[in-house]
């Protein structure tokens, strides 16, 4: 490839194995571009102003930064900074209402569905609804009411992976609820929502790990299972 232009940097750069995360959304008009940057497991980034880590990050699509973000004129704050507090995000979309959500993979559980506001801190690590890995625990949202909490949380967790908003008439029942895949849950899960609120509808449990879920220009719903000999599945109504 030729003529290539880095447009978007994550800020530090870390070592370790970390998850990068790193999911891309555009506007439904196209104007903006999202970025979920993950916190690759360092934890206080995800708080830290002057890093991008643990943020979602808003920018015009040639990775210039809109003057109206909300943080753009804060001292020490990277300007591209939509929203913080944020730990492994492993989807973002947008919803038929033009509302930005993301998931997040938790610690030790706590996954999260959000849904992403301008200048919210959703609170990690200083809250969430999992705790750390070697059994220290967390606070939960409800005990800091500042920072903005989960529309779902999933305690034990799903894992989760790849986010979708059902739009297509193969599956008419199922129009504006979202699909996420399902890593150690083996799972698709489906979310319904009224307002702002959500929850679990559906759990389909699918055998295999869900590494990603899209929707096809038909309707159908693709699952792509993770792991050695994993498939691409097409799923459709019965007849």
């Amino acid at each position: 490839m030729k003529n290539l232009k880095t447009i978007w940097t994550q800020k530090p750069k870390v070592t370790g194995n970390g998850h990068y995360s790193h999911r891309i959304a555009f506007s439904p008009d196209g104007e903006y571009l999202f970025i979920g940057s993950g916190d690759r497991q360092k934890f206080d980034p995800a708080q830290d102003m002057a890093a991008n880590l643990g943020k979602i990050i808003r920018l015009y699509p040639d990775g210039t930064v809109p003057k109206d973000n909300p943080f753009v004129d804060q001292d020490d704050a990277l300007p591209e900074i939509w929203s913080l507090g944020h730990r492994n995000i492993l989807g973002i979309a947008f919803d038929s209402e033009g509302r930005l959500w993301n998931q997040e993979m938790g610690p030790k559980d706590g996954d999260e569905l959000n849904l992403v506001q301008r200048a919210a801190n959703y609170g990690y690590p200083i809250v969430s609804e999992g705790d750390h890995y070697d059994g220290r625990k967390i606070p939960n949202h409800d005990t800091r009411p500042e920072f903005e909490a989960p529309k779902v949380a999933w305690v034990p967790t799903i894992a989760p992976s790849g986010l979708i908003f059902y739009s297509g008439d193969l599956f008419p029942a199922w129009k504006g609820s979202a699909f996420i895949g399902g890593l150690a849950s083996q799972a698709l899960i489906r979310v319904s929502f009224d307002g702002d609120s959500a929850k679990e509808a559906e759990r389909f449990l699918m055998g295999n790990r869900i590494r990603e879920v899209e929707q096809g220009p038909d309707g159908a719903i693709y699952v792509l299972e993770d792991g050695e000999g994993g498939q691409l599945l097409k799923l459709t109504p019965t007849k």
